[in-house]
């Protein structure tokens, strides 16, 4: 697995950790300390911004969770992936990519982009 694909999966599964001990923790290993979260409803600065982000999700949506759409890639500092989030066995209502900016081997910049997402 390349270093691109472990970001990935590391990001997603703090996306989806429910204990706040052990989401506080991922993040701050998986981000860097001035790190930037944006996409078009939120954005989130630093790591106790992106851990609110990450619980505001969990408590918009209960029972959901993110998966890998597509293997994540990447050159240089760059990475791309398409994720969705929705119940476990059905399809996804929400879908997006992301794009990171890496630095020192963690996340200093995410820019995400909601792809699919339901009917208001």
């Amino acid at each position: 697995m390349s270093d691109y694909a472990n970001l990935a999966a590391d990001y997603i599964a703090a996306w989806n950790e429910t204990d706040a001990t052990s989401r506080k923790a991922m993040i701050e290993k998986l981000f860097a300390t001035s790190a930037e979260y944006r996409d078009p409803v939120t954005q989130g600065d630093g790591h106790a911004g992106i851990d609110q982000l990450t619980a505001g999700v969990q408590q918009r949506f209960p029972g959901f969770r993110f998966a890998l759409k597509n293997e994540a890639n990447g050159f240089a500092d760059r990475l791309r992936f398409s994720w969705t989030l929705g119940p476990d066995g059905m399809e996804a209502p929400i879908e997006g990519t992301d794009f990171e900016e890496i630095t020192d081997g963690r996340m200093a910049r995410v820019t995400s982009f909601l792809d699919k997402v339901p009917a208001q």
